[in-house]
């Protein structure tokens, strides 16, 4: 057995926040029935390259003390998929972004986002630095666990799904990106992750 302490992680999706419903759930359920566990949910920079180099240097700061497990949701999960190809940390990925540099595309120029009201500007270099994170193929699909709604309006489900089609996986019919009814599995997912 490990004798550090456990750390979840939890990575909140683009323009999102640490006030998002499922960080919230998974903060209450540790503080409820697992305070020996450390919750950090970063406000994650707006700039991929900037959210990496942050997400590091966290971990840099806690790896020897913890054992570190990862909770993303959306974009954090394509980071969490980054982070696992360099540390080798289990993870539970919430309605992934398989391919975000695709899917942002459409969001250059001006962006706010809805939790911290902070205004950015998402340019063609923050696509190239997004392309920069991609894992192209998973060393250990064993390490992860997918949760994935077919009804996400945001994401192609499909596409979380073939990534991770070695992973452990549980793929809902109906819902959309926020993943409905999140609050029935908090239990599980620090189950999986071994924490």
């Amino acid at each position: 057995m490990s004798t550090k302490k456990p750390l979840l992680l939890y990575i909140h999706g683009f323009n999102s926040s640490p006030q998002s419903f499922k960080a919230q759930v998974m903060m209450e359920y540790c503080r409820e029935h697992r305070p020996d566990i450390k919750v950090v949910v970063p406000q994650m920079p707006c700039f991929p390259q900037q959210a990496a180099e942050y997400l590091q240097q966290l971990v840099e700061e806690h790896k020897s003390e913890y054992q570190i497990a990862l909770v993303g949701s959306s974009l954090g999960g394509y980071l969490s998929t980054w982070l696992n190809n360099l540390y080798g940390f289990k993870a539970v990925l919430i309605n992934p972004a398989v391919k975000p540099y695709e899917l942002l595309l459409d969001y250059l120029g001006e962006q706010q986002n809805p939790y911290t009201h902070e205004r950015y500007f998402l340019e063609a270099k923050h696509i190239d630095e997004l392309k920069a994170l991609e894992v192209n193929e998973l060393t250990s699909p064993q390490d992860f666990w997918l949760l994935q709604q077919e009804g996400d309006e945001v994401l192609d489900y499909r596409q979380a799904v073939s990534k991770y089609r070695e992973s452990k996986q549980t793929v809902e019919e109906n819902g959309d990106h926020s993943f409905v009814g999140f609050e029935r599995f908090p239990e599980q997912i620090i189950r999986f992750l071994s924490l």
